[in-house]
């Protein structure tokens, strides 16, 4: 059982990552956010929080080239890409915390084929919501000790 304060560091933890990638974490401010279309700035943060490249990102949440260079000018994503966007952050969130924070092994966990996706990678699996939740269903098992 956790402590109270291990429960509070967690909270604080969890915070950190969405303030760091600037997206709200959850509630009205988060639905009001994908509704009126992520800012830009979003996608940059996000793909420095991954490290990885910012057109490696694109590509992961197919968005094209065409399309990346028009919302670089307008300075905010559609409602869909700022969904694809969210549900990077949140995979990315999910497998940071299952490796204890370790960035690195997480972004490698998310790069390379998972036995338990079918020998896919967890970044091919975010363009859809049904893709993304198998992911973190995964990640979930894995962080209770369930074998897959």
């Amino acid at each position: 059982m956790s402590s109270p304060d291990t429960e509070g560091n967690a909270a604080r933890v969890h915070a950190r990552f969405w303030k760091a990638v600037g997206i709200p974490s959850r509630g009205a401010k988060l639905h009001k956010t994908l509704r009126d279309g992520m800012p830009y700035t979003v996608y940059i943060k996000l793909a420095a929080e991954a490290g990885l490249e910012q057109k490696e990102l694109a590509r992961y949440v197919i968005i094209p080239p065409a399309t990346l260079q028009r919302r670089a000018k307008t300075r905010r994503f559609k409602m869909e890409e700022g969904d694809r966007l969210y549900r990077f952050a949140e995979v990315l969130k999910s497998a940071t915390d299952l490796f204890e924070g370790d960035k690195a092994r997480a972004r490698q966990w998310l790069l390379n084929p998972v036995r338990g996706l079918g020998g896919r990678r967890p970044v091919e699996m975010i363009a859809t919501s049904a893709e993304a939740e198998a992911v973190l269903n995964l990640i979930g098992r894995l962080e209770h000790g369930v074998a897959v």
